[in-house]
């Protein structure tokens, strides 16, 4: 009778971890099975919670390697994605820690959602977190000459943005050139007119809708572009990302458009993570393209 009792209780427990578990936002649960594997053990949160907008008490992590270094780290700011509805800072430390074990000082920002935003409310506070690591990163070992950034979906949108418009990080008083390079996954960059729940909620009150549009702001002289796709991704087709990429070739820019095969929407975002990287290289991709702009 004793085990029958016991056993129950720990069923019980299993069930209820698992009811919790699965209640956790996707990414939350990526970052909770990543802990347990082994690796990226070089890496460690070096600021929780600093706060870049006072007003809004909006706020960033910094993830960084572990052992020290002597000269001023690269500093890769990532914008995480969620339809511009969904999203945490804290949910997206698998992906701190695996650029951190690379080398890279990771800036995780948070930014304002729908419904408490809409255009342009998100791409201003994305400037404002760019902006605060160009100022203060150097404080903390960052070297604010090599900052790029990177994002996944509507973070991928964020970030394509304040790279290619240069008015967002202009009103904030600095401009695009300060970024080295920008590593995009699975962006949406030409979706007008718009066409779901999504983009409607969150841009279809703009009085200009044509420029919300990334690729309308195509230049030559932008920081060089690395578009990457799923694809089998059939949230944000692989066309977002080619139609940009052979835009900005064509006026003469930088720009790299990169496919990965049998992965989705998510699946690429996933792939950075320590239990699914054997779905494709898309994290030793992104550190390449970092290196190759020293």
């Amino acid at each position: 009778m004793k085990w029958l009792i016991t056993f129950g209780i720990v069923a019980i427990a299993v069930a209820g971890f698992a009811y919790w578990f699965f209640s956790q936002p996707g990414p939350r649960q990526l970052d909770m099975v990543n802990n347990i594997i082994p690796g990226d053990g070089d890496a460690k949160l070096l600021v929780g919670g600093q706060v870049y907008d006072e007003e809004l008490g909006l706020g960033l992590n910094i993830w960084v390697p572990t052992k020290a270094s002597d000269k001023p780290l690269p500093v890769v700011v990532f914008i995480y994605g969620g339809g511009w509805r969904a999203g945490s800072k804290d949910e997206y430390a698998f992906a701190g820690r695996a650029l951190a074990h690379r080398g890279y000082m990771t800036v995780l920002a948070d930014y304002r959602l729908y419904p408490d935003t809409k255009f342009p409310g998100f791409l201003e506070d994305s400037a404002k977190a760019v902006a605060w690591v160009h100022d203060n990163i150097a404080d903390h070992g960052g070297d604010p000459q090599r900052i790029f950034l990177s994002g996944q979906s509507a973070g991928a949108y964020n970030v394509t943005m304040l790279a290619l418009d240069r008015q967002w990080l202009g009103r904030l008083g600095k401009t695009p050139d300060l970024i080295k390079g920008v590593a995009a996954l699975a962006g949406p960059y030409d979706f007008y007119p718009f066409d779901s729940e999504t983009t409607k909620n969150s841009f279809g009150s703009y009085h200009v809708p044509e420029m919300t549009q990334p690729v309308n702001f195509v230049r030559a002289d932008a920081p060089p572009l690395w578009l990457s796709t799923g694809v089998d991704d059939t949230q944000v087709r692989p066309r977002n990302s080619q139609i940009l990429s052979d835009k900005i070739l064509e006026a003469g820019g930088d720009a790299e458009y990169v496919e990965y095969q049998d992965m989705d929407h998510l699946e690429i975002m996933m792939a950075i993570s320590k239990p699914f990287r054997n779905k494709g290289p898309v994290l030793d991709d992104m550190i390449a393209f970092f290196e190759s702009r020293p």
